[in-house]
């Protein structure tokens, strides 16, 4: 547990902000969502009978670096991504390549554009930012915050908070200090 409650820990010190997080929970699987859609359209040349997508193998890639880190996040994040692939197999399948590269470019902005949003109710930058492994991290932080809401994970979360402090309605954008040592 200890480099999944690392990881979570350096995401959630840029997301203590209720409202930021609550953004989190609608751009963060529409930024996904729009990649696994987008790389949909490409599949590789090989003769298994059935095409193998990029799309496929990324998502089994991230699912696996999930799993490792946690069985049961990894597994609800392995559900969430094969519902993703299935959305993006009906719709590569319904629409011309030039449309459905357009709507995933399309979802891919929105999402952005309200996790900016949510980053300015918080008063900081993305944690992508300081370190670009983050953006792995985003949706399983999100899956995390889900468990946490369900009264799940009680023992990660308290870790969470401990270094970082609980979620705040509103926060003034001061950067929570990370405890190394807790690390």
């Amino acid at each position: 547990m200890k480099k999944l409650a690392e990881n979570l820990t350096q995401y959630a010190a840029y997301h203590r902000d209720r409202r930021n997080i609550a953004t989190h929970f609608v751009g963060v699987p529409m930024i996904v969502f729009a990649i696994v859609l987008a790389l949909a359209t490409m599949s590789l040349p090989l003769d298994l009978g059935f095409p193998v997508t990029i799309a496929a193998l990324v998502c089994v890639a991230g699912c696996a670096y999930y799993l490792w880190l946690d069985l049961t996040l990894g597994v609800a994040m392995v559900a969430t991504m094969f519902v993703m692939l299935a959305m993006s197999s009906e719709i590569t399948h319904r629409l011309p390549t030039g449309a459905t590269l357009a709507l995933a470019a399309g979802i891919f902005i929105v999402g952005w554009i309200i996790q900016f949003i949510g980053h300015k109710f918080e008063g900081m930058k993305p944690a992508f930012f300081d370190d670009v492994k983050q953006l792995l991290i985003g949706p399983l932080f999100v899956c995390a915050e889900a468990f946490f809401l369900l009264g799940a994970k009680p023992q990660l979360r308290r870790y969470i908070e401990e270094r970082v402090g609980p979620t705040v309605a509103r926060r003034d954008g001061r950067p929570i200090p990370i405890h190394e040592e807790a690390l």
